[in-house]
């Protein structure tokens, strides 16, 4: 008789001031995931808590559930109720997390873990709009404010909102797999992987009246990844100067286009070396890296790990 492997129980931790739309993104998302997750949502005292808008939200957990849980994700609260000491009962409640277990913040959540001690001397990431003032409350965590997401192993982190969404389809992609993420997001008609960081999303003047966009030319690049694009070669296909061009295209996507087009690279990298049985040599040169070696440099410096442990991971997981 064959086993069936137990679910990987998610437990959503909700705060007073939460924001409803992220409280539920952990369900919605990985909830579209086959049955892979079961999904349940807590409170620090099993009671109902308010929201930022005008009602408040019950649950059917206490926080008694946070210590069978494999994930924790702490959904974010209100910017004005973000607090420099831990609200009453959420340590009680933190520390029910297995050593284990893995922890997911959404946006101002950063700062929940921040003053649980949690994110110390790792890197980390919360909203744009917040990043000077959790730098004074936090100055032994290395913020950066440039992504939407950060992996750290067993913590992660994400920026505002719909990184949350962003956030979820990665811990989808790191447990089963691209072809499962993309699933997801089809499902959930968002993007499987969103370009770029929180460069793209703060305050900027608007574009001049006219202005074109690089959305195109980034479209047929990644028609284009095998060949050695280089940004004369983008700047011609949208029709401007190569000054132009970069400024515009950083405007839009938050990064220049040469980290852009090796981030691209390292995404369809990834999808091979899960869904193929390519050589790394192969696969450097279907995504436009010049060498094996160069691969693996660059693999390494995005998730830190050599494409055949990467393999053997997703071979594992499949």
């Amino acid at each position: 008789m064959v086993a069936i492997a137990a679910k990987h129980r998610v437990v959503v931790l909700a705060l007073d001031g939460v924001y409803p739309f992220e409280l539920g993104i952990p369900s919605r998302i990985l909830g579209a995931a086959d049955d892979h997750y079961e999904v349940l949502t807590c409170t620090v005292d099993g009671e109902p808590v308010r929201t930022n808008a005008d009602f408040t939200i019950g649950v059917e957990h206490g926080p008694e559930v946070l210590e069978s849980a494999d994930t924790v994700v702490i959904a974010p609260v209100a910017h004005e109720w973000v607090a420099e000491e831990l609200p009453d009962g959420v340590a009680e409640a933190l520390a029910r997390i297995r050593p284990d277990a893995r922890i997911v913040s959404i946006c101002t959540a950063a700062f929940v873990l921040a003053a649980a001690g949690l994110l110390d001397g790792r890197r980390a990431t919360t909203h744009w709009h917040v990043t000077d003032r959790f730098r004074r409350m936090y100055p032994r965590v290395e913020l950066d404010p440039d992504v939407l997401f950060v992996d750290d192993g067993r913590v992660l982190t994400s920026a505002g909102a719909a990184s949350g969404v962003d956030v979820c389809l990665h811990l989808v992609r790191k447990d089963h797999g691209h072809e499962l993420a993309n699933k997801v997001a089809r499902r959930c008609v968002v993007p499987p992987y969103r370009d770029g960081g929180q460069a793209q999303y703060i305050e900027q003047p608007v574009p001049e009246a006219g202005a074109a966009s690089t959305a195109a030319t980034r479209a047929w690049a990644l028609q284009h990844l095998d060949e050695p694009l280089v940004l004369a070669d983008l700047a011609a296909h949208a029709r401007m100067s190569l000054r132009t061009f970069a400024r515009r295209f950083h405007d839009e996507v938050g990064l220049s286009p040469g980290r852009w087009l090796i981030q691209q690279r390292v995404v369809h990298a990834r999808q091979l070396l899960e869904a193929s049985d390519l050589s790394v040599d192969q696969i450097a040169g279907r995504v436009g890296f010049a060498t094996g070696a160069s691969l693996r440099q660059h693999l390494h410096a995005a998730i830190g790990v050599s494409p055949q442990a990467y393999r053997r991971t997703f071979q594992a997981a499949r």
